[in-house]
Parts: structure tokens; C-alpha cells; sequence
């Protein structure tokens, strides 16, 4: 009988739909740029690093936070898509699309460093302090050597037994990796040990705050001030970009 009782509460377990529990409040509201295809984002040294997409339109920019006011700027040259950035020691790392290469630059002046290739599509990137970790629009993570850009390993991202699909832009979070799933406004927040979704936040109020209507300007970009504790948000085309203030439990 307990057996069977067990059965069904797994059997339940696993279609039961995703929910967002994670609360959160908004702290700040700073200006964004409007034509911004975010792609990635992070905070580091009081600045945010930005890289927009579109063939053609592609850049990596320094931004500064208050003002939303461009500091620096690299043009990505046709016929690259760009997709997501990271910061490692002194250098910038860049993924594009559909073209299986990514660049390295340097963080200081965004000069050309080098470039690495990698199989499937370039999503976005993150790193924990140990490795850099990529998503390819699948439900997979992949975890890369920070020096060499080699793939380690992967993890495949799930919830409640079932994979997470289009898992997009990438922030390491307080040991845990954030992800927005595209075409979504929830966030999900994923054990980088099991790839298990630990709960979801959805900022969906956000986009509404927004005002933006474009089916393509979608939450994409999630940075990270663990000095300060600060969570920052926004998405692609959105005039805005949000601090907000998520409680979290420890996971035990």
C-alpha cells in the first residue's frame, strides 16, 4: 500500500506544472537601451558588461549603471551573431550563434585576444570561480576550462524529472546558476551539482513595467554584484533595467 501511495505521488511529481515561489521586490529602476538585443550581461567593478545581438548590429559594450550611458564599445563583425559574455581574470569571453566560435578579448579595451570553436549553437555564459558554464539553448549546461575553453562536462537542467528546454542568458547566483528560459519570464534557479531546478522566479510584473509589446523583447539578462548582493535584470529591447531583491532559502 505504501509502495503504491509512493508510485502516485511520484507519477504526480512529474507532471505537476512549474510554479514560481521564489519572492522578490523591486529596489531600483535605471535606464537601459531600447535598441539593445541583450544577449548577456554582467556586473563587474561597478560597471555592467553588456553583448547584443543580431547579424549586423552585434556589439559588446561597458555600461555604466546608473545612466545606462555606453562607456566602451566593440563592434562584432558580420557575419556573427553575438550571444553571451563572461569575464575571466583580465579577459572578456564571447559566444556567436550559429557559427560554432566564440572570441576572447581583453577586459580592460575589448582588444582581440583569440577565438575557440565549440559544437552546437552559443547561447550564453556565466562562470562560478572554478569554470566557465555555457547554455546552447537545450537543456543542457556545458562547463568549460576557464584557461584553455575546453568542455569538462555537462549537467542536463530539470524539473520535477523533465528537462528544461531553451535555457538562454546565465548568472551564477549565491552557488546556484540563474536562467532565463526563453520566451519565458521565469527564471529558473538550477543545483549546478544535479542540474535540478530548485524554484523559479518570475519577473513577469517586469516586463509589463517595461512597456514593451515586441514578441521579441523577451526577459534576457540577469548580472550579478556579489559585493553588494545586488540582482539586476532586463531583457532584450527593454528601456529599463531592474534591481531587485530576491529572498532565497539554502538549500540543506
Amino acid at each position: 500500500m505504501i509502495r503504491a501511495l509512493l508510485a502516485v505521488l511520484a507519477a504526480y511529481a512529474l507532471i505537476a506544472p512549474a510554479r514560481a515561489e521564489t519572492p522578490w521586490t523591486l529596489v531600483k529602476t535605471y535606464p537601459h537601451d531600447p535598441t539593445a538585443f541583450t544577449e548577456g550581461l554582467f556586473y563587474h567593478d561597478g560597471a555592467l558588461y553588456e553583448s547584443t545581438g543580431l547579424e549586423g548590429h552585434s556589439d559588446i559594450r561597458k555600461v555604466a549603471l546608473k545612466s545606462g550611458k555606453v562607456l566602451q564599445r566593440r563592434v562584432v563583425d558580420p557575419p556573427y551573431f553575438g550571444e553571451g559574455i563572461v569575464n575571466w581574470k583580465d579577459r572578456l569571453v564571447s559566444l556567436t550563434w550559429r557559427h560554432r566560435r566564440g572570441f576572447v578579448w581583453s577586459l580592460a579595451d575589448f582588444a582581440p585576444q583569440g577565438e575557440f570553436r565549440y559544437e552546437g549553437e552559443g547561447w550564453a555564459l556565466t562562470q562560478d570561480g572554478r569554470h566557465i558554464i555555457m547554455s546552447d539553448g537545450t537543456a543542457q549546461l556545458r562547463f568549460l576550462d576557464p584557461d584553455s575553453l575546453a568542455e569538462q562536462r555537462r549537467i542536463t537542467v530539470t524539473w520535477n524529472g523533465r528537462a528544461v528546454q531553451r535555457l538562454n542568458e546565465l548568472e551564477y547566483v549565491r552557488g546556484e546558476i540563474w536562467a532565463n528560459i526563453w520566451y519565458d519570464t521565469r527564471i529558473a534557479r538550477i543545483d549546478p551539482a544535479s542540474g535540478a531546478v530548485i524554484d523559479w522566479i518570475d519577473i513577469a510584473p517586469l516586463r509589463a513595467k517595461a512597456g514593451v509589446t515586441d514578441s521579441e523583447a523577451v526577459a534576457n539578462g540577469i548580472a550579478y554584484d556579489a559585493a553588494r548582493d545586488r540582482i539586476f535584470v532586463t531583457g532584450k529591447y527593454w528601456p529599463k533595467l531592474f534591481e531587485i531583491r530576491v529572498e532565497t532559502r539554502p538549500r540543506g
